[in-house]
This record gives structure tokens, sequence and C-alpha cells, in this order.
């Protein structure tokens, strides 16, 4: 009888993760930015074990760095850049994802050449001193960059993609792990974290992800008070050094002049924000400035 239950309940599973796996491509406008609904297939990944794991993973990840003498100190000039940053743009992530206003929000950053940054579920932000030092990012480009890794975040597409590449990649051994996740079918099988961890950082994002990272990264930017236009530069700034060196920024974030004009389509909504924030009016707003690469 046991054996037929735990039949059925993984019957339920393949029926719920072939439902998940079905495109969607019904859109919702919000904020003048057309997005999907968040994915069906969450439930396959329990938000409060994505967020365990990630938060392991980040720990794990600091604390190595610090013993490697590769985390930036309390009091580095940068890292406190990065922060107050942060404090602008984090008030503005709860329009977009409620459960922010929940999450243990960290911003850290690493010492290394990389041109990269992230935000793992759960609001644990890295970035590489690569990418602001290669760029000569200013802070409207900084806002950018972590309003677009922020929004992966708040659109759950890595809670999402990790439930794909579980689901595609291990099969059987990852619907047993989230059953007894879910259900507590087999006390044996509780390392469904442990399928998530290591994972957050080498996820590859479709087009479409990337697409709503970058909308919905530059709303919360903008509200915050950083220039919008400083995402069409930041694109620009990476396009032209990835020409002399290929960036590891573009193996998962898609370039492209199409991410651009989007951006670029998408002014008319975003700049009212950005001047709103200002206090002024868009006609106002004197040009962006930007900085050349180093």
């Amino acid at each position: 009888m046991i054996k037929l239950k735990r039949l059925a309940l993984c019957l339920t599973l393949m029926s719920a993760t072939s439902l998940g796996l079905a495109q969607d491509n019904s859109q919702v406008v919000q904020d003048g930015i057309a997005v999907k609904p968040l994915s069906r297939m969450r439930v396959l990944a329990p938000e409060e074990q994505v967020n365990e794991a990630a938060r392991q993973q980040y720990t794990e990840m600091v604390g190595e760095a610090k013993q490697k003498g590769v985390l930036a100190p309390e009091g580095d000039p940068q890292l406190k850049r990065l922060r107050v940053i942060a404090q602008r743009i984090i008030p503005q992530t709860t329009r977009w994802n409620p459960a922010a206003s929940k999450w243990e929000w960290q911003v850290n950053l690493f010492k290394s050449d990389q041109v990269n940054a992230f935000c793992m579920p759960g609001g644990r932000i890295g970035f590489y001193t690569g990418i602001i030092n290669q760029l000569n990012l200013t802070d409207d480009e900084v806002a950018a960059v972590m309003g677009h890794e922020i929004a992966h975040a708040l659109r759950e597409h890595g809670r999402e993609r990790l439930v794909k590449t579980n689901v595609t990649a291990l099969g059987a051994r990852v619907g047993g792990a989230l059953l007894s996740g879910i259900f507590g079918v087999d006390p044996n099988l509780t390392g469904t974290a442990a399928n998530y961890a290591g994972q957050f950082l080498v996820l590859k994002f479709s087009r479409d992800e990337e697409r709503e990272a970058d909308l919905v990264g530059l709303d919360i930017s903008s509200r915050a008070g950083y220039d919008p236009r400083a995402g069409i530069a930041l694109w620009r700034k990476m396009a032209a050094l990835n020409q002399s060196a290929p960036l590891e920024i573009f193996s998962t974030h898609p370039g492209g002049e199409t991410r651009i004009k989007d951006m670029e389509a998408h002014m008319n909504v975003l700049l009212p924000l950005y001047a709103r924030a200002k206090n002024t009016s868009v006609a106002r707003l004197p040009a962006y400035q930007s900085t050349a690469l180093k």
C-alpha cells in the first residue's frame, strides 16, 4: 500500500512537471513592462529550500573568499558604494515580488578580475571588482547591473531554471528528492536543497528572462533615482570590452543590439520614473554622461 501511494505521488509529480515545462506565452503588463506570469513550476522548488540552499552557498563563498584574502573588508570604498546603491534600490523591489520584504539582503564585493555580478534567491548580492574597474562604471551603471541581477531573483528565474535543470538532468532522482521535500515521503530523501546548492552561479537564462531582468531592473533602479539610460551605456561598454576579450558575463547574459533597442523602446516608461525620483521633469533631465573604458 505504501509503495502504491508513493507511485501515485510520483505520477502526480510527473503530471505537474509536464504542465510546468509546457511553454507559457501569456503576458501581464505591470508598470508599462510586459512580463510572463511567475512560473507554475515554482511549487516543485519550495521557496524555503531554495533560499536556504542559496544562503548556505553564499555563506560558504564569503567565508572562503575571506580566508583567501579576496573579500573586500567592511571599510572598502567600493563596497560602501555598492551598499549605498543597494539601500536605495531594495525598497523598490516589493512591487515586483512582495516576498522581497522578508529577504535577508546582503551585499559583498569579491576581489577578482571577473566581469560579473549576481543576486542569489533571497537577496544575496555579489559583485566582482572586475566589472566595476574594467567597465569604469558610474553609480547609475552600477545600479543598472545591480537592478538587473536583483530582477532575476525577483522574477524567480533561478528558482524556475533550477527545477527545469534538475527535472531534465536528474529525472526520477530529483523527483524523489522533491517528493521528500514537499510531502515528507521518505526521511532518507531529504537532500533537496543539496540538489540546488552549487548551481546559482552557473545558471544560464533565456533571452526572455534577460529581457525581463533588463527592464524590471531598470524600473527599480529608476525609481531609486538612477538614470535608466545607464543600462544602454552599460551594454555598449560590455560589447566594446567583449571585442577584445570575451567576457564571462556574456556566457550567462546574451548580448546584442536587440536588448539595447528594447531598453530604448521603454525609455518613455522609465525616464518619467527617474525624473519623478529627481523631483524634475523628463524635459529638464540633462543628457546622460557615461565614462570611458579604462
